[in-house]
């Protein structure tokens, strides 16, 4: 088992995986998008799982890829197979997320159902700034939960958004400080774990259905549209810049 995604299931049904590279602001390399798809496989099969937190380790949630670990072998990315076996999750999720959460670490936060956030969230949806386009069905799913005109501000602009933005736009439940945040994550899912599961999991369905065939075409559209800009110059600059923490310089391919 992969140390990158802690488990820890309690006698009330609750299974917390905890995303565990916190020297790297837990960004998902491609064995912990492998780990954190094969613990949701197993959540779903074990019937002493009724409910599951997803958290992050140290003072972060996810800051996404990690740039330096991935590797395109042509087949299937860890990350397509880990994003749909959320998508088609069929229990209920709870989210605790503060400090980072950016790109995938944003997204993901959209596939669960009851997402509180701690006060020192830094939310992003960086595709653009990325020289990219959104993923996960972000392209789609941000639309349903906030409204298409609130998705188009934050995804054309690629703007940061705290705890209260996050909040008020409606991609979080609930804010808290970051002490409490856990506690009041693990506390609803057991509020949640103690219904019959088989009523937990129809009522997923019945909430889900109606979104499910859409979020997997947003999510074909968008790697059709990943691969026609991944490794363009701008999308280059982009990931330059990160690494050599500057700003990138887009004005060059307005020329």
């Amino acid at each position: 088992m992969s140390n990158t995604v802690l488990q820890q299931l309690d006698e009330q049904g609750v299974l917390l995986l905890t995303l565990n590279r916190p020297e790297k602001k837990n960004a998902f390399s491609n064995e912990q998008w492998l780990a954190f798809g094969e613990a949701l496989v197993a959540a779903e099969a074990n019937p002493a799982v009724a409910c599951v937190v997803v958290t992050g380790a140290g003072s972060d949630f996810s800051s996404g890829v990690d740039l330096n670990d991935f590797s395109d072998s042509g087949e299937e990315h860890p990350f397509e197979r880990c994003a749909r076996r959320l998508v088609d999750f069929n229990k209920p999720v709870v989210s605790a997320a503060k400090g980072v959460a950016v790109g995938g670490g944003a997204t993901l936060l959209l596939h669960t159902d009851v997402v509180y956030v701690g006060e020192s969230l830094r939310l992003r949806f960086p595709f653009t700034a990325l020289g990219l386009v959104p993923e996960w069905g972000s392209s789609y799913q941000l639309q349903a939960v906030i409204g298409a005109r609130k998705a188009a501000e934050l995804m054309y602009s690629s703007e940061w958004l705290n705890a209260e933005r996050a909040v008020d736009l409606g991609i979080a439940t609930a804010a808290f400080s970051d002490e409490e945040l856990l506690g009041k994550a693990l506390a609803k899912a057991r509020e949640i774990a103690q219904w019959p599961v088989s009523s937990l999991v129809e009522t997923k369905r019945l909430m889900r259905e109606v979104h499910r065939k859409a979020i997997h075409a947003a999510i074909d559209a968008e790697q059709a549209g990943m691969a026609k800009l991944a490794g363009k110059p701008e999308n280059i600059e982009a990931v330059m810049a990160i690494l050599e923490k500057r700003a990138p310089d887009f004005s060059q391919f307005r020329k």
